[in-house]
């Protein structure tokens, strides 16, 4: 372990992959737990890390199995339990449970007691080899219109209120350390929290990023959140979510929730996914996206290339353009065709993507079933295809993380009781 750091802030160490001996990614860093003796000074000894291996399993590496950390990833004995990680009564886990807990730093000598929250915590390695929490850094209260408090880093046993549970803990910080995951993972760390530091991540969150999270949350989470949250801002979590992932949301509402806030939604967004909700289950209908870039007949390959550099768009939606009749929302005037993104790559800027339609590709009618639509993206190796009605105007596209999505079990994002590609390992 030489070339281990003496001092790891743990809110970088969350998300860094960990590395079997052979050099191969098994993991990646979710939490680390600590057993942490109520408001004792003494240094707590770090357990081990949280893990989530490929199937979204979190498991218990014990840091006895941890041969090396560095800057950017984590060495392991390659030895690790899949069983799923339960936390005992007995652990805390440092991200979910310490970040954003007020304490208070002791004063020295004439020094006032300074109060703050927690927003980074430093584990260490003792003579005897164990890992410690050592070191606590600390953000006082703003001071004033946009001025941040000032933060201090202390000695572990400076500081106090670290073991004391707390009602109404905030999430600034463990926020912070959320948005820069991508939504999937910032889903899985939220589905693991207690419910208290649940509802204060959510209360933190602006309403563009919660509604990317909840879209990557099993079924049974995203109705929780959403009926925790008041009528309105629920509403306008949902008109920041995807249509689709909108409408199959509030298909799973109480009836009356459902239409108090399709009540409350914009009228055009309510409208789509009204429209989404009208198709028969497991139809191209259904799981459609009614928002693909359409253009009309006179717009360029410069016009296609600006529309699909939008950021917000999947790759999938972002790999076909639809030339329509006006009017160009959907349902639209008369489809004439799709163009794919290769192809008017090729072409210069200034020509039509109306002569570079795909000839060959039929349209998709809004109530195949989930086998035909399958059938014709793997058939034609398409990932998104038109989707329309019995006048040929385009209602949307169904791409192939669409078709994923509902081709898996209803609970695929919460599955983790699958095999894994690690072997071995003693229980904990």
């Amino acid at each position: 372990m030489s070339s281990t750091p003496t001092r790891v802030y743990l809110a970088r160490l969350v998300g860094l992959p960990i590395f079997d001996p052979q050099g191969d990614q098994v993991a990646k860093v979710r939490d680390v737990v600590v057993a942490l003796r109520s408001e004792s000074t003494s240094q707590p000894r770090v357990l081990g890390l949280v893990a989530e291996v490929f199937g979204r399993r979190r498991i218990f590496v014990p840091m006895t199995r941890v041969t090396n950390i560095d800057s950017g990833q984590v060495y392991t004995t390659g030895l690790l339990n899949m069983r799923r990680f339960e936390q005992r009564s007995t652990e805390t886990l440092v991200m979910g449970q310490m970040f954003d807990r007020r304490v208070t730093i002791r004063g020295s000598g004439d020094g006032a007691d300074i109060q703050g929250t927690v927003y980074d915590v430093a584990m260490e390695q003792a003579r005897n080899r164990d890992w410690v929490l050592s070191r606590v850094a600390v953000q006082e209260p703003s001071k004033g219109f946009r001025r941040r408090g000032q933060t201090h880093t202390v000695e572990w046993r400076d500081v106090e209120g670290l073991a004391r549970r707390e009602e109404t803990q905030g999430a600034t910080h463990l926020n912070a350390t959320l948005s820069e995951m991508r939504p999937a993972d910032a889903a899985n760390v939220i589905h693991e929290l207690p419910r208290e530091r649940l509802l204060a991540v959510v209360a933190a969150m602006n309403d563009e990023r919660l509604a990317d999270v909840l879209e990557e949350l099993p079924e049974e989470d995203q109705v929780e959140i959403l009926e925790l949250l008041d009528r309105e801002r629920a509403a306008d979590v949902l008109e920041e979510m995807s249509p689709d992932d909108a409408a199959d949301l509030i298909a799973d509402l109480h009836p009356d929730t459902a239409a108090t806030l399709l009540g409350l939604m914009e009228p055009e967004e309510a409208e789509d996914v009204r429209r989404l909700m009208s198709y028969a289950d497991k139809t191209a209908g259904a799981m459609m996206t009614p928002e693909p870039v359409i253009l009309s007949p006179d717009a360029t390959v410069a016009d296609a290339l600006a529309h699909v550099r939008n950021p917000e768009l999947t790759p999938a939606l972002a790999a076909l353009v639809y030339v329509c009749r006006q009017p160009l929302e959907t349902p639209t005037g008369r489809l004439l065709g799709a163009a794919h993104i290769q192809r008017l790559l090729r072409e210069p800027p200034s020509t039509l993507v109306a002569a570079a339609l795909d000839e060959s590709m039929d349209p998709l009618r809004h109530d195949a079933t989930i086998d035909e639509v399958a059938a014709h993206l793997a058939t034609y190796n398409l990932v998104a295809c038109p989707v329309v009605d019995e006048e040929g105007r385009l209602l949307g596209a169904v791409t192939v993380d669409d078709l994923l999505d509902h081709m898996l079990p209803d609970n695929w994002r919460d599955q983790a009781d699958r095999p894994g590609p690690i072997a071995g390992g003693g229980g904990r």
